[in-house]
């Protein structure tokens, strides 16, 4: 059984049960203000999901040498020493607050999403937590390129939290004697999961629902057009996106609530995140593909709805079936 997928009878995804396996999280770091904002998340996952709790960050090779000149072997060597010694101390205060939660903490040194790479593999890591600073909206998160790499590319899904995270979908900080604000605990009260019913797309339909149900919470199926001129000439494409959606849900998926299927028109990334908060939604459920322009949401989309939401998403990498 992969990351985050359901425990299932048969392989048919469209029989999810409420058993969600998550039993390694990893939280990646670089000491900065939009990453300390996901820490609350991760910390509250391991909680709720008996997870255990892995705090990286990546030293970069360059720095030591760009400091000692690049001519002092000697000196290059014990600017890296220290700048290791001084991560780990740090790695120890970050994770201070949570203390109490099964962990293990690396540091590691050369490119980010290489070591993350092989942490993901080592550990067997079911979920990555980031945080994101949207300064630059598109392309540029919490480690810039490396953020994109792994939104790409991770084996499993990532939850990204972004600067505009907000109101009951944010969970305490941390005060500086390292207790929390407030008990952080995951409530997951209103799902939004959006597709454009690619096979790549319903793929990640059954993570969506399992959330649901496992946490009781509601559900909002979405469907967006964006092409949406003579709408009135031609119902069809409304119609026959309700119905697709309400096919999503299996009828005996034993929800707490009936899932709400949803159409609306515009540009996709503004009409998910004004409906995410119109519904003060939880949690965003995106699935991608890695590289094409026929991927279930495009980056551009992805990346404008990280910017903006206010409140989490959980992006995961669809397969192609070949």
């Amino acid at each position: 059984m992969t990351a985050l997928e359901f425990k299932q009878d048969t392989v048919e995804l469209k029989k999810p049960t409420a058993a969600i396996s998550v039993k390694n999280v990893l939280y990646a770091t670089d000491f900065s203000a939009a990453s300390e904002s996901a820490l609350p998340y991760a910390a509250a996952v391991c909680r709720k999901l008996g997870s255990t709790l892995h705090v990286a960050h990546v030293l970069s090779d360059t720095a030591p040498l760009l400091m000692s000149g690049g001519i002092d072997y000697i000196a290059m060597v014990d600017l890296c020493e220290n700048a290791n010694t001084l991560a780990l101390e740090q790695l120890q205060k970050v994770i201070a607050p949570v203390c109490e939660i099964p962990h293990r903490t690396y540091v590691r040194h050369g490119s980010v999403w290489p070591n993350l790479s092989r942490i993901i593999s080592e550990s067997e890591i079911d979920l990555i937590v980031i945080g994101s600073h949207g300064r630059t909206g598109l392309g540029k998160l919490l480690l810039g390129s490396v953020a994109e790499n792994i939104l790409r590319h991770s084996p499993c899904p990532v939850l990204t939290v972004g600067p505009k995270v907000c109101g009951r979908a944010r969970l305490p900080k941390f005060d500086g004697n390292g207790r929390a604000l407030a008990p952080p605990e995951l409530e997951l009260r209103h799902i939004l999961y959006a597709t454009n019913f690619t096979s790549e797309s319903l793929q990640v339909a059954p993570l969506a629902v399992g959330l649901a149900k496992q946490f009781d919470g509601r559900l909002t199926l979405m469907h967006v057009i964006e092409n949406y001129s003579n709408l009135e000439e031609r119902s069809g494409p409304i119609e026959s996106g309700l119905a697709q959606l309400a096919a999503v849900v299996p009828k005996d998926a034993g929800l707490a609530y009936a899932p709400e299927p949803l159409v609306e028109f515009g540009p996709a990334w503004e009409c998910i995140v004004k409906t995410a908060a119109k519904h003060d939604a939880d949690l965003i459920v995106l699935g991608a593909r890695p590289s094409d322009s026929t991927s279930h949401v495009p980056w551009s989309t992805v990346h404008r709805v990280v910017a903006n939401a206010r409140c989490p998403i959980l992006t995961v990498r669809a397969q192609r079936h070949v």
